[in-house]
């Protein structure tokens, strides 16, 4: 049985499945993400709990080791790290690599929920957990700065225009902003006179919220007309508060000012950025897991002088951090090694072949083997990295062996005097067999590397199956299209004459040859040694 005869007779066919695959690949390449390295999910869970007020050491008692008891008994828990701080702690749970992040997750919440009874009764908001990647950093870091506003005021620029509308480009993950919170009126309290007047700290907390209620303020009737009042009674700066009555003494009215300052700031006092020396407020954004980076800092891009026109004008934009360029010319030097490659392996064949028509079916069979897998690895959710790419390198000089097994054993016929054809049909029966076991063989050497374990194995598990697709491609072709182009391009008057140099070292390789046959027993030991 000759598998390749159905395509000989079949021409236009397996020029169509020729053709088909290199569409393909054309447009899995359009379509692959493009990153530094294999896209690996870690199974990684972040816990976050919140205690206002509490010291770090009453955290970590009190919160955190409660929490830790009951996530502790998640299974295939590799490892668990917790810190904590003032008012909140932070639990990283690092799960096994093959563990499923949805179970796990689940596994988080229950013990949540387990632990909430031995939590104290004051934390107002439960904890919260969410899947992150440690490892994964920004792809852009966005610096706003001005020299009128204040930072609380940029931050509130930058949260509620550039973050949402960042947040809405395909392919971005997540928009962080730091550096500054939002505005808010700070009450600093002085203890003395809170003790000469009597009044506790609850008292002035229920005297601010009471006053910065927004609460209906009904309808007035003059007549047939009926009017809808609209008020607000929230205050937003700290002038609004400072005549503020808090409580009555002797009948006189107490002010807030006399227990404490009022002043504008912002939420948290804990919270800076610099960019070139000066404040500033950070737009930190992350790619979606699996998304192109480079597509998506030129998004980013794309987007900002639209950005710059909706803020205001004496707030300046830019960019102080991107991870593309390196990104870039690293994919531009691998895939300029892979040209080179191509180049040097279909020159090679060139030039030993002698014979431009004979010259050509490889140079086609290596680009459409290399080119095709790029559909695979679309279809396998793989990137364009340097490891897939540097596989695809290392694949020219394995895929352009099946094609010139089958093509130098087709070409031996036609020297011999046979029909092109004929010797189409015979020469790829002969090698068939050859060729799959040449390939078998390619992939067993890259086997160990599939079954590695741990980051490393998952990091090259890409590398691996990248080349294993490329060299199966490499099979498919040289079956096919290979002997199909043989039998229609070459011909025996085609065939060059003999060159003196090639004639010397064939003469040469076959007297060694016969010295090595003669004397088995000293190869052998040559071959141990």
């Amino acid at each position: 049985m000759n598998p390749a005869g159905a395509f000989i007779r079949r021409p236009v066919a397996t020029t169509l499945l020729t053709l088909a695959i290199l569409l393909a690949g054309v447009l899995g390449y359009l379509h692959l993400p493009v990153s530094p390295l294999p896209q690996v999910d870690l199974p990684v869970i972040l816990v976050q709990a919140s205690l206002p007020g509490a010291s770090p050491a009453t955290v970590a008692s009190s919160v955190a080791a409660p929490l830790e008891k009951h996530l502790g008994q998640i299974a295939d828990l590799d490892e668990m790290t917790s810190q904590s701080f003032t008012g909140t702690t932070r639990i990283v749970l690092q799960f096994g690599l093959d563990r499923d992040i949805d179970g796990a997750a689940r596994d988080v919440e229950a013990a949540l929920n387990a632990a909430h009874a031995d939590l104290p009764t004051q934390l107002k908001l439960n904890p919260i957990y969410r899947k992150v990647n440690p490892a994964e950093a920004p792809i852009l870091v966005i610096a706003l700065t001005s020299g009128v506003r204040q930072p609380g005021q940029i931050f509130d620029a930058a949260s509620n225009i550039i973050q949402q509308r960042l947040s809405q480009i395909v392919g971005i993950g997540e928009v962080d902003v730091a550096g500054a919170a939002l505005p808010a009126v700070r009450v600093e309290l002085d203890p003395d006179p809170l003790a000469a007047y009597g009044i506790g700290l609850e008292d002035i907390r229920a005297a601010l919220a009471s006053a910065n209620a927004d609460s209906p303020k009904g309808v007035l009737t003059v007549g047939a007309r009926r009017y809808q009042i609209y008020t607000n009674d929230q205050a937003t700066r700290a002038a609004d508060y400072r005549p503020l009555v808090i409580a009555w003494r002797s009948g006189a009215p107490v002010f807030l000012t006399q227990v404490g300052e009022v002043r504008d700031s912002v939420e948290d006092l804990r919270n800076a950025a610099l960019a070139n020396g000066g404040p500033a407020v950070l737009v930190i954004v992350y790619r979606q897991p699996g998304a192109n980076i480079i597509a998506a800092v030129d998004s980013v891009r794309a987007a900002l002088p639209q950005l710059r026109a909706a803020l205001p004008a004496d707030i300046d934009v830019g960019i102080i951090s991107d991870r593309t360029p390196t990104i870039r010319a690293s994919l531009h030097d691998t895939e300029t090694a892979l040209m080179i490659a191509l180049v040097l392996v279909i020159g090679v064949v060139f030039a030993f072949l002698r014979n431009p028509r004979a010259a050509l079916i490889p140079s086609i069979a290596v680009p459409v083997s290399v080119v095709g897998t790029f559909g695979a690895m679309a279809l396998l959710g793989y990137s364009l990295d340097n490891l897939s790419l540097m596989a695809l390198t290392v694949a020219t000089g394995f895929v352009v062996d099946d094609a010139i097994v089958v093509l130098e054993n087709i070409m031996r016929h036609i020297e011999a005097g046979m029909e092109r054809r004929a010797a189409a049909l015979r020469g790829a029966q002969e090698v068939g067999f050859t060729v799959v076991s040449i390939t078998v063989s390619l992939i067993a050497v890259f086997l160990p590397i599939l079954l590695m374990g741990g980051m490393v194995g998952m990091l090259f598990r890409e590398f691996a199956v990248t080349l294993t697709l490329a060299i199966m491609i490499s099979l498919a072709i040289s079956l096919t299209a290979t002997p199909m182009l043989c039998a229609l391009l070459l011909r025996r008057q085609t065939v060059a004459r003999r060159n003196p140099l090639f004639e010397r070292l064939e003469a040469a390789y076959a007297r060694s040859l016969g010295w090595a046959l003669r004397h088995g027993v000293v190869v052998l030991l040559l071959l141990f040694g």
